[in-house]
């Protein structure tokens, strides 16, 4: 799998961050139905998720609950829309199998691409867009 770290010992330079209505839920569905990996999840004094972190590939992405603490990216992506994030797998049509053993949505089945991946792409139970796939960008040093 293609690592999403930039030379800082295996931490990732870059990490999408969702929010969701029911981020335990999501957290279910992601770590059940997709495959990742959670690493944290704090709650807040109300039983949200205030902040959680799930890995896979090399890469983390960060989620939580709308309804949290009221902070600033709280109250910025209150109103934002669903988000679109591709992560790579080794073997796109066992990860999609999963997939679809779990109910999750399926937008489009695997595909070989004219650019040499394999993917998929799914809905998550909130609208958010994930494309699972074999296409791993080079990062040169």
């Amino acid at each position: 799998m293609g690592a999403m770290a930039d030379g800082r010992n295996g931490r990732p330079g870059l990490c999408p961050t969702l929010l969701y209505a029911d981020a335990k839920a999501a957290v279910r569905q992601l770590t059940e139905a997709l495959g990742f990996r959670e690493l944290a999840l704090y709650e807040g004094e109300n039983g949200t998720v205030a902040h959680a972190e799930l890995t896979q590939g090399g890469g983390v992405v960060m989620l939580g609950s709308k309804k949290g603490d009221g902070g600033v990216f709280a109250e910025a992506m209150r109103d934002a829309g669903p988000a679109g994030v591709y992560v790579v797998v080794e073997d796109t049509d066992a990860h999609h199998a999963r997939a679809v053993e779990h109910g999750v949505e399926i937008l489009l089945p695997p595909t070989d691409t004219d650019y040499g991946s394999r993917d998929y792409m799914a809905r998550d139970i909130e609208g958010n867009v994930w494309s699972f796939g074999t296409y791993a960008p080079a990062i040169p040093d």
